[in-house]
């Protein structure tokens, strides 16, 4: 007996989740139906598998394109499966890759199907993956699927890259002020402070903001660096929760050019899936649930779950993606030409590609929007200090010479 994990939908379309003991994964998928419920994903809680991630790694999309590519050349050669996994076992660099490789050969081997096997390593096959392999093995397309699953990691990975880049240099830029600024507190600032209180001097008001910011981390800095590193677990636990994720992915899409570069490249990751996976075969409900698995955006993920219920009602899909309201007009009108004219594959593929597009073109603008925005606040930050320390020293200076 082995101890499975699941998630499913309920007849209300609410999401559940929770652990069975039974003796295969075709048993759990028996067990949810009995139960009115309708599976999502199963896996297999296998003793010591964090620790197995820990000191094993993790696979990289490159390695995951290879393993594909190369499973897919050799099935398209007319290799066994069983042979072609025993072939990748051997050839497989990756320590982690290679001992799902070893487990996806003995499942194989005792009469599981490829898809249940990936289902066991949801670490390193996502929902996304192994639906579309379960949708191959079904429709006897699976080198054509894995072709389609090859594009499919690229895209994705070039997607994230570019959100990836467009956000990592302010951040950096960011973090240096931030350094930049604790340091001028804490060790430049106190050393002026004893020569303006000796000259007695009617201090400017940026120069005594200074002085009271640095008295406050030096008096406190050991209060305020737990209470951040609490402040930092704190949001790292929250955004791990439903609630949270859709918090934080609510707030992001909400900023300015930030927000319509995340909008574009979730809407360019949905459509490119959802052209696939009907290009494939697989039921639109079926796709839903898959798409809402592996969106990766909590906001598009509860808009698609609430689609679902519609969908089973029988109003199509553009109906129930326009009701949703995160979707753009272009792409509800596109859908909904798709729908009519039968077509519905290539129409997201054309949204696809027009909102790679997009994405880049918002990558771009954000990137030339950023380096003033940049510029300004260096110069307002070291603005404010050359302000706070030079205005005491030209008082003193000008004291000084009415005095002599």
């Amino acid at each position: 007996m082995a101890r499975y994990s699941y998630r499913a939908i309920s007849e209300t379309g609410r999401q559940v989740s929770g652990i069975v003991e039974t003796s295969s994964v075709d048993k759990v998928n028996e067990i949810l139906s009995g139960r009115n419920l309708i599976p999502v994903s199963v896996s297999e809680i296998v003793s010591g598998e964090g620790a197995s991630r820990l000191f094993l790694g993790r696979v990289r999309p490159e390695e995951l394109v290879l393993f594909t590519r190369q499973l897919c050349t050799m099935l398209r050669a007319g290799v066994p499966m069983l042979r072609a996994l025993e072939i990748l076992d051997s050839q497989t660099e990756n320590a982690r890759l290679r001992s799902v490789v070893v487990s996806l050969s003995r499942d194989v081997r005792e009469g599981s199907t490829l898809s249940a096997a990936m289902r066991k390593h949801p670490g390193v096959f996502s929902a996304l993956y192994t639906g579309m392999i379960r949708a191959g093995e079904s429709s006897g397309s699976l080198v054509e699927v894995m072709d389609r699953l090859i594009y499919v990691i690229q895209h994705e990975t070039k997607v994230r890259s570019d959100v990836r880049a467009a956000l990592q240099y302010p951040m950096i830029v960011l973090g240096a002020l931030a350094v930049a600024f604790f340091i001028l507190l804490t060790f430049v600032v106190p050393r002026f402070e004893s020569l303006f209180g000796k000259a007695g001097l009617l201090l400017p008001l940026p120069t005594r903001i200074c002085l009271a910011l640095s008295g406050l981390i030096r008096g406190h800095w050991i209060g305020m660096l737990g209470g951040t590193a609490v402040l930092v677990v704190a949001v790292g636990f929250a955004v791990r929760t439903a609630g949270g994720r859709y918090a934080r992915d609510s707030l992001l899409m909400s900023m300015p050019l930030i927000g319509p570069l995340i909008r574009k490249a979730a809407i360019s990751r949905f459509a490119s899936i959802f052209a696939i996976l009907q290009a494939t075969g697989v039921a639109v409900l079926d796709s839903m649930r898959i798409l809402s698995d592996t969106i990766g955006n909590a906001v598009l993920e509860r808009s698609l779950r609430r689609t679902q219920g519609l969908l089973r009602q029988g109003h199509g899909i553009a109906g129930p993606l326009k009701a949703a309201g995160c979707f753009t007009p272009m792409l509800v009108n596109m859908v909904a030409i798709g729908e009519e004219s039968g077509n519905l594959d290539e129409m997201l593929r054309e949204i696809a590609r027009h909102y790679d597009a997009e994405v880049e073109y918002a990558t771009k603008k954000l990137s030339d929007a950023i380096g003033p925005a940049l510029i300004v606040a260096l110069a307002v930050v070291v603005g404010f200090f050359a302000l706070a320390i030079y205005m005491p020293m030209w008082e003193m200076g000008r004291v000084a010479l009415h005095a002599g």
